[in-house]
C-alpha cells in the first residue's frame, strides 16, 4: 500500500558530511509525520529525528547542531544532511512514515540504508 525507499547511506570518514533521502510511494491521502531511525550493531533501535507535516521537527540529543531534517510535501521526501559524522553515527538508518488514507492510519518503515563512519 504504501512504500518507503531510501537513498545516500555509504561511507564516509570522520568529520564529512552524507545526505540521507526517503520518498513515500503507493496508495494514501497524505503522510502526517516522518523521521529516521537507527540500529547500531547489538544496540536497539533509536530515534535520530522526526518532522511534522507542517514542518517542526525533533532531534535526539546526540544528534543536535549535526543533523538536519527536512521535508518537501509535493514529493513526500525527507532529506536527513547529516554533518560533523562521528564513529559512533554508524548504523543501519530507517526511514519512518505515518500515512492516512482509505485503511486509516498506518505506520511505515523503510528498509534501511547504511552509514559507516570511519575514524
Amino acid at each position: 500500500q504504501v512504500q518507503l525507499v531510501e537513498s545516500g547511506g555509504g561511507l564516509v570518514q570522520a568529520g564529512g558530511s552524507l545526505r540521507l533521502s526517503c520518498a513515500a510511494s503507493g496508495s494514501f491521502w497524505m503522510i502526517n509525520s516522518m523521521g529516521w531511525y537507527r540500529q547500531a550493531p547489538g544496540k536497539q533501535r533509536e530515534l535520530v529525528a522526526t518532522i511534522t507535516r507542517g514542518g517542526i521537527t525533533n532531534y535526539a540529543d546526540s544528534v543536535k547542531g549535526r543533523f538536519t531534517l527536512s521535508r518537501d510535501n509535493v514529493k513526500n521526501t525527507v532529506y536527513l544532511q547529516m554533518n560533523t559524522l562521528k564513529p559512533e553515527d554508524t548504523a543501519a538508518y530507517y526511514c519512518n512514515g505515518n500515512a492516512l488514507g482509505t485503511y486509516g492510519h498506518l505506520e511505515v518503515w523503510g528498509q534501511g540504508t547504511l552509514v559507516t563512519v570511519s575514524s
